[in-house]
């Protein structure tokens, strides 16, 4: 089995910045100069004994460096002005790893001055700021650049000047430089300790799965499994999607790599080209939520929350299954009603023969899954499972030579690149947020806009995160909205349990003792079952700055740490909907160029199938497929699955057939019943019982319709 080589993975504006016209030496310099930063990046997650803030430090004069040999400055069209922009690149990328050595070198000698800068910290810090600013514009354009610049001079001028509760009295600049740069805060801060430990290990590790050849076994499993049903080359880009994310959790990278083959598998098949490219945008979409990597989401949200990688991946299983099963629906609905064919010219190998060919590249895998249940920290367990694949490999018809390695180190460091700079920058913002307090700030407007309603709360979020999606990546999409609705949205979630607990008389008395302090006349209300309305008046009473100790009080540690994930989880779903969504969304786009079809028109397809990154993260907020028992996240998801079911069915008017105008408005409210949380099992199960009754009869219409046609076609 032939690796299949994948392209750089970029899920932003980089695909679009200038590119390097080829040195003779320069590939050569950029291949050992990647090797070295990836084998350093090994050291320092596994032997390495350094401080947090050196390896931040180095992280970005590694990672500048080859940004600025890798993409360059501006586009110049003469050889003369190309030399000049390439030794301009260089003197850059030196000056990048000159000011992590000069962190390293001179860290003690400020904090012995009292953190008083001397000229040279001055000079460092702002040309640190300056090439971070500088990289991030060539890898994701200028809205983060701005952004950026936006946040630092509201911390140290323009905010003295703003009026209300965004008011800031402000910083000096030498604090504002030492918060971003050499305190190793802002660029060098945690998000900068995520980029280079957990995310760039598991990209690491995506790139030696699928330069060990896992790409094609992935392809290659998916149409085994897909390939002979109706409309299979649909199902087969859903299902490579969904395992193809599990190994790079890059949309973009998902969609050049799988689409290159799904997408003219599905138009020979007799799927609508638009359809197909729509297919592959919103399946490979779901890539980011697809564990074990998600993107860089699982690391991040991981660090928020304080909660264990493992929990992330657990409870992100189910709501992604789920996801692409709904886009499976899409397929599987369209295939009836455009007549794709199953078949395709080269016959689909047998399942067998394909998991006895490429059953060692599932072995990395259960190696790193295992590794996570044992205790290993996912940062080891990355570094083992890597390993694995190099092992693994041995037991194939083609095992990784030390030049494949090699080949595999740079794929990782290269496709690591723009992202690295990405998460460097975000951390800039990050930090303004944490040191002006504007983040608890903007959570009490969002509640205060929201009134108190978890729906509109959603729906703002909502709003904020496509605006964000237009100009930044997903990821910095999700931190910047986490760190900014996070504490709302759990605040709520967190108050509508509480409530539930007021309704059914059942609040511990630890949590009655808040009350006997912050409104005693409430006690013998306490005592009793009340209606909805009753016990949110009672929780007014409850001053603000004791609302925090009642939820700790009331509601069980593993209670609250599930509401924070499933909050975090809502957001980070929220924020991928940019990928699929007009007039800014990349991965549909980049699926147009494979399918030849107009770009707009193809977002809006994907944004259509990608319905369910709409409707699961509701399930997050009123079920408890998040926060529940396994029974009962396994029930939420059986009904889900046939209620969105229904509703796509609804949207599209077919399901085994066409449907009549009636029958096709009764889908909506079928759903509802199957979706809603009203907490009846009886109304789900009516739900579903006149979906599957619908779903027979149009079986049968299905059935009948074309057992007609060849008989009217013969007379």
């Amino acid at each position: 089995m032939n690796a299949t080589p994948t392209p750089e993975v970029r899920d932003d504006a980089a695909s679009e910045a200038p590119e390097r016209l080829e040195h003779p030496w320069l590939g050569r310099l950029l291949f050992a100069l990647a090797i070295v930063v990836a084998l350093s990046h090994l050291y320092f997650n596994t032997l390495g004994t350094l401080s947090e803030v050196w390896v931040s430090a180095l992280h970005f004069g590694m990672f500048g460096l080859l940004c600025a040999l890798s993409v360059p400055m501006l586009r110049a069209r003469s050889v003369g002005g190309q030399r000049l922009v390439l030794a301009v690149d260089i003197l850059l990328g030196l000056a990048a790893l000159g000011c992590a050595f000069y962190l390293i070198g001179f860290e003690d000698a400020l904090y012995a001055r009292g953190v008083r800068f001397s000229t040279a910290d001055w000079i460092v810090s702002i040309v640190a700021l300056g090439l971070v600013l500088e990289f991030a514009r060539r890898t994701t354009g200028w809205f983060i650049p701005l952004l950026c610049l936006v946040a630092l001079t509201y911390v140290a001028w323009w905010g003295r000047h703003v009026g209300g509760v965004f008011g800031f009295p402000g910083l000096s600049w030498e604090t504002v430089l030492f918060r971003s740069y050499l305190g190793g805060d802002g660029m060098l801060g945690s998000i900068a300790r995520i980029s280079w430990s957990y995310v760039f290990m598991f990209i690491l590790f995506g790139a030696f799965l699928v330069r060990s050849g896992a790409g094609d076994f992935i392809i290659e499993l998916a149409r085994c499994a897909a390939g002979r049903f109706i409309g299979g080359p649909g199902f087969v880009a859903v299902f490579s999607s969904g395992l193809m994310g599990s190994v790079s959790g890059s949309s973009v990278a998902n969609t050049v790599s799988t689409g290159v083959i799904t997408i003219p598998l599905m138009r020979k098949a007799g799927f609508p080209p638009r359809f197909a490219a729509g297919v592959e945008a919103a399946a490979s979409t779901g890539g980011q939520l697809m564990p074990p990597v998600m993107g860089a989401g699982a690391f991040i949200m991981a660090s928020y929350t304080q909660v264990s990688y493992l929990t992330i991946i657990g409870v992100a299983a189910l709501p992604a299954l789920l996801y692409f099963l709904s886009v499976a629906m899409f397929v599987r609905i369209e295939a009836k009603r455009s007549g794709a064919q199953h078949v395709e010219t080269e016959e689909a190998p047998r399942f067998l023969e394909v998991l006895k060919g490429g059953w060692h590249f599932l072995l990395p895998l259960v190696v790193l899954v295992a590794a996570l249940i044992y205790g290993f920290t996912p940062t080891y367990a990355a570094g083992i499972a890597i390993l694995s694949v190099v092992v693994a490999s041995w037991l194939s018809r083609n095992p990784m030579t030390p030049t494949v390695v090699m080949e595999a180190l740079v794929l990782g460091t290269r496709n690591m690149i723009t992202t690295a700079i990405l998460l460097l920058t975000v951390g800039l913002i990050v930090n303004v947020v944490s040191t002006t307090g504007i983040g608890n700030t903007f959570s009490l407007m969002i509640t205060d806009w929201a009134g108190g309603s978890l729906l509109i709360t959603i729906v703002l979020i909502a709003i904020a995160s496509l605006v964000l999606g237009m100009g930044l990546p997903v990821t910095a999409a999700y931190i910047v909205l986490g760190t900014l609705s996070a504490p709302a949205l759990y605040g709520l979630m967190a108050h509508g349990q509480l409530v539930e607990l007021l309704m059914a008389g059942q609040l511990p008395e630890q949590a009655k003792a808040i009350f006997m302090l912050a409104a005693p006349e409430s006690l013998e209300a306490l005592s009793a079952p009340m209606d909805a309305a009753s016990a949110r008046e009672l929780l007014t009473l409850v001053p603000d700055d004791f609302r925090r100790q009642l939820y700790e009080q009331a509601l069980s540690p593993h209670t609250l740490t599930l509401l924070l994930v499933a909050a975090h989880m809502v957001i980070f779903w929220l924020s991928q909907d940019s990928n699929v969504t007009p007039p800014v969304c990349l991965t549909a786009f980049a699926a147009a160029a494979i399918a030849r079809t107009p770009p707009m028109r193809t977002g809006f397809t994907a944004w259509k199938i990608a319905k369910g990154l709409y409707i699961i993260p509701l399930l997050f907020v009123w079920s408890p497929l998040i926060t529940g028992s396994p029974a009962e996240m396994l029930t939420v998801f059986a009904f889900a699955l046939f209620g969105i079911y229904a509703i796509i069915a609804g949207l599209e008017g077919f399901l085994e057939h066409e449907l009549p105008w009636w029958l096709r408005l009764a889908m909506f409210p079928m759903g509802a019943l199957m979706l809603w949380p009203h907490g009846q099992l009886a109304l789900d199960f009516l739900g579903l019982a006149l979906f599957l009754a619908t779903l027979t009869w149009s079986a049968r219409a299905g059935r009948a319709s074309a057992t007609a046609q060849p008989a009217a076609g013969h007379a």
